[in-house]
């Protein structure tokens, strides 16, 4: 029992080393699918509107993808809803060729990715904002993909 809560606390502190994180959350699929019914939301704080900010696009996903690439719309919005960025994106979660996962894994088939969605970012003013991600294939439901995810960080 001593190891298991060693373990944790030791996990806990290297998470709390990430002196550049402004923010990150993540939002799993319980069905390790995401349709394209279900766009997720974070809301975020900026306290400090001199600073340049990266925001990144975090997917976990599993060898059940069934494609190559995933294509994304952001909306980057302030608190009001009113859309500051607002652009689709298309990354690549396995090698087109060969079909082989990218990403880092540390689960059998499960695999982690992080993508830029905005470098270098300047926010307005300090305050409340909110990014929503949503799916944009081929498919309403997509299968292998476990989790979704938004990282705000500043640019040192």
């Amino acid at each position: 029992m001593r190891i298991y809560f060693s373990l944790a606390v030791i996990l806990i502190l290297l998470g709390s080393c990430d002196s550049k994180r402004v923010f990150e959350d993540n939002v799993e699929f319980r069905e390790r699918n995401w349709k394209i019914t279900e766009p997720v939301q974070f809301e975020f704080q900026i306290s400090d509107a001199s600073k340049k900010y990266n925001v990144l696009m975090n997917i976990r996903n599993s060898l059940d993808y069934p494609y190559a690439r995933i294509f994304v719309n952001y909306d980057l919005q302030k608190q009001d809803s009113t859309s500051l960025s607002k652009k689709m994106i298309a990354e690549y979660l396995f090698d087109q060729k060969t079909g082989q996962p990218f990403g880092t894994s540390g689960i059998g088939d499960i695999y982690d990715h992080q993508f830029p969605i905005l470098k270098n970012y300047s926010f307005e003013k300090a305050g409340a904002y909110k990014m929503k991600l949503n799916q944009f294939m081929r498919m309403d439901t997509i299968p292998g993909i476990l989790a979704v995810g938004v990282r705000v960080e500043t640019v040192e």
